[in-house]
C-alpha cells in the first residue's frame, strides 16, 4: 500500500523528466541548424566528432564503469582505414567510414577479449598497452605517411549523389549522423541491455548472483564503444581530409576523459558540452597562448573537478532534483 500510494508523485515525476530531456534536446538541435551560419561550419563538425567519440565513451565509462585509456587507438584506426580506403582504393566516402568503422569495432573485440579477463586498474593498463601497441602500427605501416601522416584525403560524393567538398553539405551529413548514433545511445541506455550494464557498473557480483553472464555483457559494450569511437575518427578523416598519429596517442584517450568528466560522466548530454568546451578553448587558446594551451586546460580541469565534481550536466541534474525534492 506504501509503495502504491508513491506511485502517481513518481510517475509525474518521470513525466517531467522526459518532458525537460525533450525540450533540453530540441533547443541543442536549434543550435546545431543554425551553427554553420555562424560559426565556421569545419571547427563545428570537428567539434561534433570528438563529442561523438565522447558519447561513445561515455557508454563505456559512464553506463557500464569500465574506463580504457585507449580509446584513441579506435578513433585512430578507423581515421586511418577510412582515409586510406577513400584515397588510395578509391572507395566511395559512405564505404570508406563504413570499413574504418568496421575495422574499429573489430579491433575492440580483440581488446576486449583480453581486458575484460581483468578488472580496476588492471583492465585500465591493458587498454593503454594495447593501444601502445596500436599506436606502433601506424607509426610503421607504409601506407600511413609515418609521422608525416596520411594526407590529402577526398571528401568524394556521398552515395554519388551529395557532394561533400561543400563544407554546408558535409556539416548536415556529420549533423544527422551525430544525432543517430545520439539517439542510439539512449536507446541502447534505456533498453534491458543498458539496464544490466548499470548493474555491472554498480556492483558486478550481484548482477553475477542474478544469473547475467557480465562478461557477454561488458564485450559488447566494448565493442560497441569502439566501433562508435571509430564511425568518429572516420567522420574526422572526411571533414578535414587527413589522419595523423595525433589521431592514435595515448595523450587523445586522456583528452576523451577529460572531455567526459568535464561534462558529466553517466549523462547523455555531459559528452556533448564537455567536448565543445575542450575543442572551443583548444582553437580559442592556440593562437594566443601557444604549448600553454595544455598547462590551461589542465587547470580548468582541476578547478572544474574540485567545484563541479558531477560535471556540469551532472551538477544541474543534481540542483534540479534537490529543488525539486
Amino acid at each position: 500500500m506504501a509503495q502504491d500510494q508513491y506511485a502517481p508523485h513518481q510517475s509525474r515525476d518521470d513525466a517531467a523528466e522526459a518532458r525537460y530531456h525533450r525540450r533540453a534536446f530540441l533547443v541543442m538541435m536549434a543550435l546545431f541548424l543554425v551553427a554553420p551560419y555562424v560559426v565556421y561550419p569545419v571547427f563545428v563538425m570537428k567539434a561534433l566528432c570528438f563529442a561523438l567519440f565522447a558519447c561513445a565513451f561515455n557508454l563505456l565509462l559512464g553506463y557500464t564503469g569500465l574506463l580504457s585509456f585507449g580509446h584513441a587507438a579506435y578513433l585512430g584506426a578507423a581515421a586511418y582505414i577510412t582515409g586510406w580506403l577513400v584515397k588510395s582504393a578509391g572507395w566511395s566516402p559512405e564505404l570508406g567510414v563504413l570499413g574504418g568503422t568496421l575495422f574499429a569495432a573489430a579491433t575492440g573485440l580483440v581488446v576486449g577479449l583480453i581486458a575484460i579477463r581483468r578488472q580496476g586498474i588492471y583492465f585500465a593498463m591493458i587498454t593503454l598497452a594495447m593501444a601502445q601497441m596500436v599506436y606502433f602500427v601506424w607509426l610503421q605501416a607504409p601506407f600511413t605517411g609515418g609521422e608525416d601522416g596520411l594526407q590529402g584525403v577526398p571528401r568524394g560524393k556521398l552515395f554519388g549523389l551529395l557532394d561533400l567538398s561543400s563544407d554546408t553539405v558535409l556539416y548536415f551529413v556529420v549533423l544527422a549522423v551525430f544525432v543517430a548514433v545520439f539517439l542510439f545511445i539512449v536507446r541502447i541506455v534505456h533498453s534491458p541491455y543498458g539496464q544490466v550494464l548499470k548493474a555491472i557498473r554498480e556492483n558486478e557480483p550481484r548482477a553475477v548472483s542474478l544469473g547475467y553472464d557480465v562478461d557477454k555483457y561488458k564485450l559488447l559494450a566494448f565493442v560497441l564503444s569502439p566501433a562508435l569511437a571509430g564511425l568518429a575518427g572516420s567522420l574526422k578523416t572526411l571533414v578535414l581530409g587527413f589522419a595523423t598519429l595525433s589521431d592514435a596517442h595515448w595523450s587523445l584517450s586522456g583528452e576523451v576523459v577529460l572531455m567526459t568528466l568535464l561534462g558529466g560522466m553517466g549523462t547523455f548530454a555531459g559528452p556533448v558540452i564537455g567536448a565543445f568546451t575542450i575543442i572551443g578553448l583548444q582553437n580559442f587558446l592556440a593562437d594566443r597562448v601557444g604549448s600553454w594551451v595544455t598547462v590551461i586546460i589542465g587547470a580548468i580541469f582541476v578547478v572544474c573537478v574540485v567545484a563541479f565534481r558531477r560535471g556540469f550536466v551532472g551538477e544541474l541534474i543534481a540542483w534540479r532534483k534537490k529543488r525539486g525534492g
